[in-house]
């Protein structure tokens, strides 16, 4: 209701000094005269209605108006209440006529209908942006992507409608550590620096950004555009982005101390446009964005920087090296999701790097089955002797080393 008041009252204003300068410049006098005369039928005037009397009518009137119109969401009966208000001021003229009152109706009939047009313009030119791409979209697509909506490349629906797309979700992934080792003013700096490279990478990336703030990134791919291969770009992304995050060494959070994760999930999510009286959007409801935000946080505790679902790893699996991690829990507890980290794209990947991965899957197939001391060699396998930094790795080998040792010394008669 108060959005509405203030467009109201500036039609209003605008429109009552239309009409009173039409009144009072003896513009309409030609029409208010006969008018008048017609409708008292050659009674006897004694009085008038006072002018003063007359202005506040019509500035109530046309803010009344202009009002309702823009509050209403039946604008057509509404149009019928003003023509019968109209009719009813005529009916007040021929009865004041009956008293010997003199009153102009003109000025408040003009008041009441000028201020329905405008409010109905107004209301339609407020419709007709909110459907506009540029708005609907802005700072959630690149330019390029908006310029292929409004052309008519990518139709958007106007109604909800489900998508399969895939959801990326990034964040600072040591950031709570961070908060406690740097002022304030500098974790709310660097934080505010991740937001805006992860958001920019991602949009140009042709990413649909859904959220942006102090809990990470959330980027849709697969929306509004069904046509991308939309698991294998949003892993291939992700896989940059936690490598490219540039912080600045300035002394408050030098690039080697800042870890950006990533967690991927692909599926269902169903688009709801909305539009209320200022703006206009969209709010996105689905599994995949609640489990990419899962596996992101995820990555702390195994050391990892990127992990994908399931329904991820089957779509891009082909153009990824990738290895399974774990299971997790998902939006309903019953259910488990396998984990992937990929750690190269597949047109990269050595033949040592693809050696090492299937080493370090054979050791968590061998791992689940509980055969401790043949998982424990195959995760000696998977070592790389280049890069002894690999947090899965070591975490596997850190639960396998007691169990495993102590099978290999166990007699056999015991």
């Amino acid at each position: 209701m108060r959005r509405a008041l203030l467009p109201a009252l500036i039609i209003a204003v605008i429109v009552s000094g239309l009409v009173l300068w039409v009144h009072v410049s003896g513009v309409a006098l030609r029409l208010e005269l006969p008018l008048s005369g017609a409708l008292s039928r050659g009674g006897t005037i004694n009085r008038l209605v006072s002018e003063k009397f007359q202005y506040v009518l019509v500035f109530v009137l046309a803010a009344g108006v202009a009002w309702m119109t823009i509050e209403t969401t039946r604008r057509g009966r509404f149009a019928i209440a003003v023509a019968a208000l109209v009719v009813e001021l005529l009916a007040v003229t021929w009865v004041c006529s009956l008293f010997g009152v003199f009153f102009q109706p003109l000025p408040a009939m003009l008041a009441a209908l000028l201020s329905l047009g405008a409010a109905a313009g107004f209301v339609a030119l407020r419709e007709q942006r909110a459907r506009r791409p540029a708005v609907v979209f802005e700072e959630r697509l690149s330019p390029r992507q908006i310029e292929r909506i409004e052309s008519g490349e990518v139709p958007v629906k106007t109604e909800p409608k489900p998508y399969d797309v895939t959801a990326l979700v990034c964040d600072i992934g040591n950031k709570h550590d961070l908060a406690e080792e740097l002022e304030p003013m500098a974790f709310a700096e660097l934080t505010t620096r991740f937001i805006a490279h992860a958001t920019k990478t991602l949009r140009e990336a042709g990413a649909y950004i859904e959220a942006a703030a102090g809990e990470g990134v959330v980027a849709i791919f697969g929306y509004p555009s069904e046509s991308e291969p939309h698991a294998e770009k949003a892993t291939r992304e992700a896989m940059k982005l936690v490598e490219s995050f540039p912080v600045a060494q300035n002394g408050d959070a030098p690039v080697q101390t800042v870890t950006v994760n990533a967690g991927i999930s692909s599926g269902r999510i169903i688009v709801a446009p909305f539009t209320d009286d200022n703006r206009a959007g969209t709010f996105i409801v689905g599994e995949p964005v609640e489990l990419a935000r899962r596996f992101c946080i995820a990555n702390r505790f195994y050391g990892s920087r990127v992990l994908i679902g399931p329904h991820t790893f089957e779509a891009a699996g082909q153009a990824l090296v990738a290895r399974p991690i774990d299971f997790l829990s998902g939006v309903d507890a019953r259910e488990r999701h396998e984990i992937y980290e990929p750690v190269a794209l597949a047109e990269q990947a050595s033949p040592d790097a693809i050696q090492r991965r299937d080493s370090f899957w054979n050791g968590v197939v061998l791992y689940r089955e509980k055969r401790w001391a043949e998982a424990y060699a195959q995760f000696q396998k998977a070592r790389n002797p280049d890069a002894s930094d690999d947090p899965p790795l070591q975490l596997y080998l850190r639960r396998l080393e007691p169990l495993a040792l102590q099978l290999i010394t166990t007699p056999l008669d015991e």
